[in-house]
Parts: structure tokens; C-alpha cells; sequence
């Protein structure tokens, strides 16, 4: 298929809207062929008769073929230059000649969408049946390029029904028009009976194939004729899981009106897990405003935010975080999200997972007829608003000047961080002086939960110093503060 693209790329001026491209071929290309050989080519490819007559005076090869293959008629019909293949036909050049990838004239003019150069060409006895190496003939061609005339042609006309044939890789003239997004090809071959349910080599049907590139009006189409919009291919995937593996999050919306299972078999991943895999933050979102189960396990009883955690995907966890997903559930090797960020050094997930931990326990414990719903007003990535940098800076210099080794801990059990959170915290190390960054990040996680509450840092910091029996340390930081420094100016809104 990439060879037949990259001809007609650069020979044919539909495709490019030049001429300049078709003149302009690898020289390569060209190393077989005697010097009248190809000025007679590139005479083919620039529709100048006057030049071919000139050169055919001169006894000139007709059939010359390059290092590809490829005659002259070839290039004629991949530029759809009627006047050029009708006069090399009148001069009897070969139809049958197949180039390198086993592409003949009557397979360009099916792909050009020529009709009066294909009738030309089967006129002159071209092989109507003839395919390529890829397996695929005329009636795959013009599929493939929504060429309806052509297929009304070969069918109606010319009544070849036997060219309804599967390719190399198991695909009718049908799956391929669905893989390719054209509408107007699908319905012509519903009329023409030529509808298949039936999969290709990999266990795809039409439906898995355009919801693969993400072709939802085909789909809509596809689904009007027969309902197995659940239908698995042999990886295990709907239509569903091959969209949101590709961020079609416009086809995600669609199938899920269509009341599509959004509940994974046990060996497989859910398309919330496939969305986070693949980062498309958007189809996330349309997963989980469509009530999709933000716990669900896959195979290895993974929810999606242990894969979010493992990437380091900062976006993707904080979504997950404010929808409200459990912190708690462990996978097969008994590790949570955050022990599974810890792992693989994502500091900032790890903090950020620390202070949903925090926040959502702290709710648990304070709020009467708690309401276990999303709120999206909530932020745990790094804070960096010009509201709290006063009392930011002075925790960073309170954990890299003042405190000593292990006090951050001291504070950090004060402040009921659980072994498990101190433990993440510490795991990201980098020397001897590690502890000062650690000491750093847990007070940034604290102030995180007092703003959320709505409290007053300076108040508390100074407080929860001395009576950890830090008076000195309590001391330089209230003297550090600024007087202007009040709840008010600190409370997140």
C-alpha cells in the first residue's frame, strides 16, 4: 500500500495540485533506462504527446521499464493523462506489464478513479483479475479510494462479482472502505450486497477497523446494519478500546451513547486504563464523566492511576486524584500507587498522592454525612502562586537550614504522615543531604493540607515547632515572617 501511495505522491497532480511533482522522480529510479528510454518516462508523466511522437520516430522502446519496473503507461495513468494512455494504447503498449510491487496500469487507473481510462484499458485487454503482491485487485483500489464510479463499473457493468476477494491480509473491498472512512463507498457496497460481518486476519471486523482511525460516521453506519458493537478481535479489543487506544475522543463520546460495555474481561485492560496508557487526558475525561469505574483492575488488578503513577504522568494523576479514585487498592506485588510512583522516583506524583492521602482521610474523619463525590476544585500539583510564596520560601529555609537530619520526621509524625507516606518521601535519594529536600517536600505536603483547610500556616508551623520542642527553630521562622503575612492572604480560595 505505501508503494502505490508514494507513486501516485509524487507522479499524480491530483494528489499534490503540481505538475513539478510529476517530473520529479529518483534518479535511481531511472539507471535501466537509455537516455531516449527516459525522456520518454518523463514525457508520459508531463502529458506531452508532441515529445512522445517525436521520440517513438526514433524508434523509441514503448515498454522501457526502470529499476522499478515501470513503463511509461504506468506513469501516464497514475497522472490521469487520458490523450497520453490513449495514444501509447493505439500504440500498442503492453497493459500487463506489473512493476516491482506486482502494480499494474488497471490498478492505478482503479485507485485515479478514472473511469474512461479504466474502460480504455480493459478495451485493450488488460487483466480485470489481476492483483498484486499485496493480494489485492481492482475492485481493493478503488475501495480503497472511494472511487464509486469505478466499483458501479466493475460490478454492475462489467458484472465481475469474483473480485469480491479477501487480500493477503484477509480484507474485502468492504473492510477497507470502512478502515479508510469513506461513507460513500460503504453504502454503495451495502447496495451492491457486498456488506461483510466477517473479520480480517487479526480478528478485525469493519467496526474495529474504523474505530481504529477513528472514522465515526462510518461507524454509525457500520453499527445501523448489524449490533455487535462489543465484538472482540483477536487481542482481546472492542470498538471501544481500539479508540480510546488512539485518542478518538469524539468516537470514545459516540460509543458510549450507544451503551457500549465499558466493563473490561479480567485479562484485559479497560479503556480507562488503554486512555491512561496512551496519555489522552480528554478521552479520560470523557470515560469518567460517562461514570466508567475509576478502580477498575486489569490483569495484574492495576487501577488505572498505578499505570498514571508508573508513567510519572503528573496531568493524568492529578485527574484521577480529584475524581476521587482509591488510594488504598494494591496490585498483585501488594504495592499501592504510591509505593508504585516511589518505585519508579516520580517525586512529584509522590507528593502529590501523599496529599490526597492526607486530604481525603482528614474529610473522612471531620465531615458529617460525607458525600463520596468528585471535586474538581481540589489541586495537589506543585503549588507555585505568587499568594503563598512568602511561606513557601520559608519552609525551604527551614528544611535546608534549620532542621537536622531525621527532625523532618519528628514533624512529619506530629503531623500524622503514616510510615508508608514517610517512606515514599525518603525513597527518592540522592546523597548524603538528601534529608533537606525530603524535609522540604513534606512541609510543602502540610501547607498543602492547611490552605486546603483553610487555616493560617504561620500560626500553626510556629505552634507545631514548639511543641515538637523546636522553640529556637520556632523562633527564627516567626521573626522571619512577615507581619503582613495572615490567613487571609494564605487561604486557597
Amino acid at each position: 500500500m505505501k508503494a502505490l501511495t508514494d507513486f501516485l505522491g509524487a507522479l499524480s497532480p491530483r494528489h499534490d495540485g503540481t505538475q513539478k511533482a510529476a517530473a520529479e522522480l529518483p534518479a535511481a529510479d531511472n539507471e535501466t533506462l537509455l537516455p531516449h528510454e527516459r525522456e520518454f518516462h518523463h514525457a508520459a508523466k508531463m502529458n506531452n504527446l508532441e515529445t512522445m511522437e517525436n521520440l517513438l520516430r526514433k524508434n523509441v522502446n514503448i515498454n522501457a521499464v526502470n529499476t522499478l519496473q515501470r513503463t511509461a503507461l504506468h506513469f501516464a495513468v497514475a497522472g490521469n493523462h487520458v490523450s497520453t494512455v490513449d495514444f501509447l494504447l493505439h500504440h500498442k503498449a503492453r497493459v500487463d506489464v506489473a512493476d516491482k510491487h506486482g502494480l499494474m496500469a488497471i490498478h492505478l487507473a482503479a485507485w485515479s478513479g478514472n473511469l474512461g481510462i479504466m474502460r480504455m484499458l480493459v478495451k485493450a485487454g488488460a487483466d480485470q483479475k489481476a492483483t498484486n503482491q499485496e493480494g489485492r485487485n481492482v475492485l481493493h483500489f478503488a475501495a480503497l479510494n472511494n472511487n464509486v464510479d469505478i466499483v458501479d463499473y466493475l460490478l454492475q457493468e462489467l458484472q465481475l462479482k469474483d473480485l469480491n476477494k479477501q487480500d493477503e491480509k484477509g480484507k474485502r473491498a468492504f473492510l477497507l472502505a470502512a478502515e479508510k472512512g469513506h461513507v460513500e463507498m460503504i453504502y454503495s457496497l451495502i447496495s451492491l450486497k457486498l456488506f461483510t460481518s466477517e473479520k480480517d486476519k487479526e480478528g478485525n471486523t469493519a467496526v474495529h477497523l474504523a474505530a481504529k482511525n477513528g472514522h465515526c460516521e462510518v461507524l454509525e453506519v457500520l453499527l445501523n446494519q448489524w449490533e455487535e458493537i462489543n465484538e472482540l478481535n483477536q487481542h482481546n479489543s472492542n470498538a471501544l478500546h481500539i479508540a480510546t487506544r488512539h485518542g478518538h475522543m469524539s468516537l470514545v463520546r459516540f460509543l458510549i451513547s450507544k451503551n457500549i460495555n465499558l466493563v473490561p474481561k479480567p485479562e484485559q485492560n479497560s479503556p480507562l486504563h488503554l486512555a491512561v496508557l496512551n496519555n489522552h487526558l480528554l478521552v479520560v475525561i470523557s470515560l469518567l464523566d460517562a461514570n466508567h469505574d475509576i478502580n477498575t483492575l486489569n490483569q495484574k488488578q492495576q487501577t488505572p492511576l498505578h499505570l498514571a503513577a508508573d508513567l510519572g504522568n503528573v496531568e493524568l494523576v492529578e485527574l484521577l486524584l480529584k475524581a476521587g479514585c482509591d488510594l488504598k487498592i494494591a496490585d498483585k506485588q501488594g504495592k499501592t500507587a504510591l509505593a508504585v510512583a516511589s518505585r519508579s522516583n516520580h517525586a512529584l506524583v509522590v507528593d502529590m498522592i501523599i496529599k490526597a492521602e492526607r486530604h481525603y482521610t482528614l474529610k473522612q474523619e471531620h465531615l458529617e454525612n460525607h458525600v463520596d463525590a468528585p471535586d474538581f476544585s481540589l489541586v495537589f500539583k506543585q503549588d507555585h502562586s505568587a499568594q503563598t510564596k512568602q511561606i513557601r520560601y520559608c519552609l525551604w529555609n527551614l528544611a535546608y537550614n534549620q532542621l537536622k537530619p531525621q527532625e523532618w520526621k519528628t514533624l512529619a509524625s506530629f503531623w500524622k504522615f503514616t510510615e508508608e507516606q514517610i517512606k515514599a518521601i525518603e525513597e527518592q535519594w540522592t546523597g548524603k543531604k538528601s534529608y533537606k529536600e525530603h524535609g522540604h517536600r513534606m512541609l510543602l505536603i502540610w501547607l498543602h493540607g492547611v490552605l486546603l483547610a483553610h487555616q493560617n500556616p504561620v500560626k500553626y508551623i510556629y505552634e507545631d515547632l514548639v511543641h515538637v520542642g523546636f522553640q529556637q527553630v520556632a523562633d527564627k521562622i516567626r521573626a522571619e515572617m512577615s507581619p503582613e503575612m495572615d490567613s487571609r492572604k494564605c487561604a486557597v480560595s
